[in-house]
């Protein structure tokens, strides 16, 4: 069992690297306004929070994360290029691993900057990659903006792609979305019957629920427009298949991404911009030659990454979780910046399972 002040004096040693480096030490509340902040951490850190209520501010959750408050804290005061890093406790509800904390120590470092992405992703990278050289980590690299550049490019309705955008970071509800969109799967019959009556609701009765009448027709109608719409046509379809199975050295993986590009050429941009970090990587002495990249990493995290994702993971101990991970997050900064955005990118430290492993090495 690892002590508190040992993890608080690694916390302060690792905090320190990043204010070396630019990063301006900040400090969050531990109680954050719920009503915001939860929508934007997705299914998984929502049904994890701790939230409480409060008589004068309301419904309040105990801070999950570091990087949704720094970001609103960064874009109320302007969206200016800066740097920040902090240390604290965050909290998540643990419900079916007894053995995983949930309370811990987390150290983070986060840069915004719009004059050069690949270089603050790489930055990020390298930076979290120093902290933890020694302790036999595997790296895992992906690209969520790669899956959304295919999601978008698809030849098929904007009803469609919005419903696949929306679960991509819930991979069964995507694939059985994409299997329905392709006609994969037959209809249920229940539905087809629905959507075959002139009135659906003639004989509903009284309505039971939040939703109203106009609510439901309007889905009824969204309904019976997918019904009528061509299926997602079996080459894309393919190719985001193909895409979705990538799973090599990064140099590898972008030979791999621009073949599938020849059907899906809306990813040509968001590969350009991997092999722009890539470079940035090695240029700062990053082996991405030997660097894992799976265009599927990232889709059980957290939903406010819209690009470059990365966790570090002890493999001889496949029960821990990430020792650190980070991503960019260009969308939250729009999402929290009252029209005004700038890209960004961060990464975060445990503290706790660093030293854990550590004293294992020994």
């Amino acid at each position: 069992m690892i002590g508190r002040k040992a993890i608080l004096a690694r916390a302060a040693q690792l905090r320190a690297r990043f204010e070396e480096a630019g990063g301006l030490a900040v400090e969050t509340p531990i109680l954050q306004p719920a009503e915001t902040l939860l929508d934007l951490y997705g299914e998984d850190i929502r049904a994890r929070a701790y939230v409480t209520s409060d008589a004068l501010r309301g419904e309040q959750m105990l801070r999950p994360d570091f990087t949704v408050p720094v970001v609103q804290m960064h874009m109320a005061q302007g969206a200016e290029p800066a740097r920040y890093t902090y240390a604290g406790m965050v909290f998540r509800r643990q419900e079916h691993d007894e053995d995983r904390a949930n309370e811990y120590m987390q150290v983070g470092y986060e840069i915004f900057d719009r004059e050069d992405p690949a270089g603050a992703d790489a930055e990020v990278f390298a930076r979290i990659s120093k902290a933890v050289a020694g302790l036999n980590l595997r790296a895992a690299t992906g690209d969520i903006g790669i899956l959304m550049a295919a999601v978008q490019g698809l030849t098929t309705t904007d009803a469609r792609k919005a419903a696949l955008m929306r679960h991509i970071w819930r991979p069964r509800r995507f694939r059985a979305l994409l299997d329905r969109f392709a006609r994969r799967v037959p209809e249920p019959a229940a539905r087809l019957e629905l959507l075959a009556a002139h009135d659906p609701l003639a004989e509903a009765g009284t309505l039971i629920g939040k939703r109203s009448r106009a609510e439901i027709e309007a889905r009824i109608e969204a309904l019976r427009a997918d019904a009528e719409a061509p299926p997602i046509a079996d080459e894309e379809l393919g190719a985001l298949e193909a895409l979705l199975g990538v799973r090599e050295t990064a140099p590898y993986a972008v030979q791999h991404l621009r073949d599938i590009a020849v059907d899906l050429p809306n990813l040509t941009p968001a590969i350009d911009r991997l092999t722009a970090r890539l470079d940035a990587m090695a240029a700062r002495g990053v082996d991405v030659e030997q660097l894992d990249f799976e265009a599927s990493y990232g889709r059980m995290s957290m939903e406010y990454y819209d690009g470059f994702v990365f966790g570090f993971y002890a493999e001889d101990r496949p029960g821990l979780p990430p020792i650190a991970s980070g991503g960019r997050y260009d969308a939250l900064t729009r999402q929290l910046g009252q029209g005004t955005e700038i890209p960004a990118v961060g990464g975060v430290l445990r503290p706790g399972l660093m030293l854990e492993l550590e004293g294992a090495v020994r």
